[in-house]
């Protein structure tokens, strides 16, 4: 009578084995964003606090060498603003006289940076 042609297609376990290889390949992918995504909140706060930081330093920079806020008896000076805490130390004379050694120093969400500069007289 007639004649069996072949067929051709995949097997079940084929399909199978391609599904569990697509599988593990997402969850590769899955962890890899959510890595991704908490890694860049982290860089979001550094950001936020290098700002504030070199914001503080700038307007203490730019004040006269004898005014209020860059005596050195008056450390450590401190302001909040919103979750970040800001604050400041002047050391008179180090390492080089006639200098004021700025240290700024902000925390806020887990994350703290220090930043410092020399104002000369």
């Amino acid at each position: 009578m007639g004649t069996s042609k072949k067929e051709d297609g995949y097997t079940l376990i084929e399909v199978l084995i391609a599904l569990t290889i697509f599988a593990v390949g997402l969850l590769a992918v899955a962890g890899m964003q959510t890595s991704a995504i908490r890694m860049n909140s982290i860089a979001g706060k550094l950001t936020n606090i290098s700002t504030w930081g070199m914001d503080k330093i700038e307007e203490l920079s730019a004040l006269p060498y004898s005014h209020p806020l860059l005596d050195s008896a008056g450390n450590p000076n401190q302001e909040l603003l919103g979750d970040y805490t800001i604050s400041w130390t002047v050391v008179d004379n180090n390492p080089v006289t006639n200098t004021k050694n700025i240290t700024v120093t902000v925390t806020g969400q887990g994350k703290r940076a220090d930043i410092s500069v020399l104002k000369p007289n």
